[in-house]
């Protein structure tokens, strides 16, 4: 028998569920397995994308330093994500919840409040779900949303000559996990209550080629829109943008915040490319930045590097003695690499 690790991990395993599934023969799927979400045609202007995120107690969250109200929130907000990634909105939500002995009911209600507090920020509905009992607390979100035919992101989209943009800050949410573990005391917000780019995202969506959520790393998730769309990238790592309070924490953590940035995961910014000659129309009117290009498929994906002296405070200025290094870009957050 063949564990999940020694098939490869998470991503191994999607793609053979794919293969033993098959390719849907209704003609309405326009994507299924390997996009942020599913996509079906709908009616004459819009598609409709279906996605389900489920959090496990351990793994995902920790009743030590979360709170219910958190909880809730972020299995919302990260389905969300989703559907901001593909550029549509979401309209409705279902919740599937499996209860251990140990949850009452005043922290069940809590948890809901804080789904119910996402469902309003974006303007949409939790309409149903599932209760069941178990050994652990696991949240299960559906989430349906619509996306103008003219707006859909896809990851397999991508052009070469695209620049490679990211929104916000990457490494936040790993920086605030680790401190939590570490047990150290810091700004540890980003973590507990991440926030997705839905607003961004309906800007990004009139103008961009091919889009992802950064749920599990820069260097994963430009991986997966370079697979999907048979191109190579080069990612500057001096320009990926990480935030001054997710340095310090990698500081006292004595670790590297790119890393943080590249291989971390759970910080649902939104990674797209974009041809140049449009990046004005949306950095006009959101923050971006630019940290790559993509290239043909012979060229590979990598990262180059200046010869930064210590990557665990903000880097120097490159000088004419730093000469650029580049190595493969690879890696990211694998749910089951701890198998």
């Amino acid at each position: 028998m063949t564990s999940v690790k020694e098939l490869g991990g998470e991503f191994a395993l999607i793609d053979l569920i794919a293969r033993t599934l098959g390719k849907s023969k209704d003609k309405s799927v326009v994507a299924g397995i390997g996009d942020d979400t599913a996509v079906v045609d709908f009616d004459e202007k819009h598609y409709m994308l279906l996605t389900v995120d489920m959090l496990v107690e351990g793994d995902h969250f920790s009743r030590k330093w979360s709170t219910a109200k958190q909880i809730g929130m972020k299995a919302m907000e990260i389905n969300v994500s989703d559907i901001a990634a593909m550029g549509g909105f979401p309209k409705y939500a279902l919740v599937s919840i499996s209860l251990p002995e140990y949850v009452t009911v005043e922290y069940v209600k809590e948890m809901y409040s804080g789904m119910k507090s996402i469902a309003k920020k974006h303007n949409f509905s939790i309409i149903g779900g599932n209760t069941t009992h178990g050994e652990k607390l696991v949240i299960d979100v559906v989430v349906i949303g619509l996306v103008e035919k003219e707006r859909l992101c896809l990851r397999s989209n991508a052009k070469v000559g695209d620049l490679i943009c990211v929104t916000g800050n990457l490494g936040k949410s790993t920086a605030g996990l680790e401190t939590l573990k570490a047990g150290l005391k810091g700004n540890v917000k980003d973590h507990l209550e991440p926030e997705c780019r839905l607003k961004e995202a309906r800007i990004i969506s009139k103008h961009a080629n091919a889009m992802i959520d950064v749920s599990d790393g820069l260097a994963s998730e430009v991986k997966h829109i370079c697979e999907m769309s048979q191109t190579g990238a080069t990612v500057e790592k001096k320009k990926i943008p990480i935030s001054r309070n997710t340095f310090n924490l990698a500081g006292k953590l004595k670790k590297d915040a790119y890393d943080f940035a590249l291989h971390g995961g759970e910080d649902f910014e939104l990674v797209f490319t974009i041809p140049k000659n449009k990046l004005k129309k949306i950095k006009t009117k959101c923050p971006i930045t630019v940290v790559g290009k993509i290239t043909s498929k012979k060229q590979g994906v990598w990262l180059v590097d200046g010869k930064l002296e210590n990557h665990k405070t903000k880097p120097a200025k490159t000088t004419k003695q730093n000469r650029k290094q580049k190595t493969p870009l690879g890696g990211g957050y694998d749910h089951f690499k701890q198998f």
